[in-house]
C-alpha cells in the first residue's frame, strides 16, 4: 500500500507561476556549459521537498535535475546551492553515490537566482522507512546498505577529495548549536519555553569531538536512490545541510529514525527485530562501529536532543516562510504544525541527558 509520503512526494508536479523558469535563458546557458546538450528543452518541477525547489530537465537525449534557490527572501546562509554544488563535484570522483554534476550558475540574471544541474539519476526513492512491501531480508538488506553509505562517508578522505576548507575542523556541535539558535531566532513567529531552555542548556553541555569527517546533515532514507532491483545506495541526494563537521552529529540523526513514531516517512520506533528485518538501533550501532573503527558510540540522549533542536529551527524557518509566503511546496504547511512537538520531544532528550 503506498504511503502518504509516497503520494503526495513522488513524481513531478505542472509548474506554477511562481516557480517558472526562463526556458530561453536555460537553453543558452546550458549550451554554453553542459557538454552534450541539446535541446529542446521542457520541464516539471519535483513534487517532493520543500527547501531548494527542484526540476526534472527533458531534452530529446537525456534527462537532468536543477536546483535552485527559492525566489523571494530568504536567511543569509540557507539554500546555499554553490555549497551543495561544491561537495557533489568532490565526492563523485572518489566513487561515493551521488550524481554527476555538471554544472553551476551563481548569475541570478539567467534564471532569477543561483543554480545547479546535475545528471537524473533513475532508481527507487523508498519514502517510508518501514518499507511495508518490503520482505524482512529486503529490509534488512536495504539498512545494512544505509548504514555502510553512510559510513563510507565518514571513512573518506575529505583533503583528497579537495573538501579540506568545506568546514571548520573542531568545535562542530558548538558552531552548530550557534547557528541554529541564530537561525531560529531569525524565523522566531512566537515564544517557546522549550527552545529557550534548549537555547540555555546545549551551549553549556558539549560533547567532545573525536573525528572530523564530511556530514551530510539530512541522511536518511528518502535522500537516497536505490537500485531498481536490489538493495544499493545509487546516489545520496540533499546535501544542503552539509559541512565539515562531527561524524557522530550525522549518524545520531539517523539513528533518530528508531525513537520516532512510524508516521510514513523515516520513523520506525517499534518496528526493529527479526520479525520485520529492520535492525536494532544496537544492531545500527553494531555495524557502523565496526565499519568506522570505533569501540561503541556515546550516551545518544543529548545528541538526540541536539538533532531535534535542530529540526525545530529548520521547520520554524518553513513556518517563517510560510508567514513570508515563499514556501515551496504544499507540504510545508503542513510540516510547520510540527515545530511545537519537535521542540518538546527535544526538551525531553535533553531532560534524559540531564538537563
Amino acid at each position: 500500500m503506498a504511503s502518504d509520503a509516497q503520494k503526495t512526494m513522488v513524481g513531478t508536479v505542472a509548474v506554477e507561476e511562481r516557480d517558472r523558469l526562463d526556458l530561453a535563458a536555460l537553453d543558452a546557458w546550458l549550451k554554453g556549459h553542459v557538454a552534450g546538450y541539446a535541446g529542446p528543452l521542457s520541464y516539471t518541477k519535483f513534487a517532493g521537498g520543500q527547501s531548494n525547489p527542484t526540476y526534472r530537465l527533458e531534452t530529446p537525449d537525456r534527462a537532468y535535475v536543477l536546483r535552485r534557490k527559492p525566489f523571494g527572501p530568504i536567511l543569509p546562509s540557507a539554500h546555499a546551492v554553490d555549497r551543495e554544488y561544491r561537495v557533489i563535484a568532490g565526492l563523485h570522483p572518489t566513487g561515493f553515490p551521488v550524481p554527476q554534476p555538471y554544472g553551476l550558475c551563481e548569475d541570478d540574471a539567467v534564471i532569477g537566482s543561483a543554480f545547479y544541474v546535475m545528471e537524473m539519476v533513475e532508481g527507487r526513492t523508498i519514502w517510508d522507512g518501514s518499507m511495508p512491501d518490503a520482505t524482512p531480508a529486503e529490509r534488512r538488506a536495504h539498512y545494512d546498505a544505509m548504514v555502510d553509505t553512510l559510513a563510507a562517508l565518514h571513512n573518506l578522505d575529505y583533503a583528497a577529495a579537495g573538501l579540506e576548507a568545506y568546514g571548520k575542523p573542531g568545535n562542530y556541535f558548538e558552531r552548530q548549536v550557534a547557528r541554529w539558535t541564530k537561525q531560529y531566532r531569525a524565523s522566531e513567529t512566537e515564544p517557546m519555553p522549550e527552545v529557550e531552555a534548549l537555547i540555555e542548556w546545549l551551549p553549556s553541555t558539549l560533547p567532545e569531538q573525536t573525528r572530523t569527517s564530511v556530514v551530510h546533515g539530512d541522511f536518511r532514507i528518502d535522500n537516497m536512490i536505490f537500485a531498481a532491483g536490489e538493495a544499493k545506495v545509487i546516489a545520496v541526494l540533499d546535501w544542503e545541510l552539509s559541512t565539515l563537521g562531527d561524524p557522530l552529529a550525522d549518524f545520531s540523526y539517523f539513528l533518530m529514525n528508531w525513537v520516532t513514531q512510524p508516521e510514513g516517512r523515516s520513523g520506525v520506533m517499534g518496528l526493529a527485530g527479526e520479525e520485520t528485518g529492520i535492525p536494532t538501533i544496537e544492531q545500527v550501532v553494531a555495524r557502523y562501529c565496526a565499519a568506522t573503527g570505533r569501540d561503541g558510540v556515546p550516551q545518544l540522549d543529548w545528541y538526540f536532543a541536539y538533532n531535534l533542536f535542530r529540526l525545530t529551527g529548520i521547520v520554524q524557518g518553513i513556518k517563517k516562510r510560510i508567514v513570508d509566503g515563499t514556501a515551496s511546496s504544499a507540504q510545508a504547511a503542513k510540516t510547520a504544525e510540527r515545530v511545537g512537538g519537535l521542540a518538546a520531544a527535544a526538551w525531553a532528550f535533553a531532560q534524559k541527558a540531564g538537563a
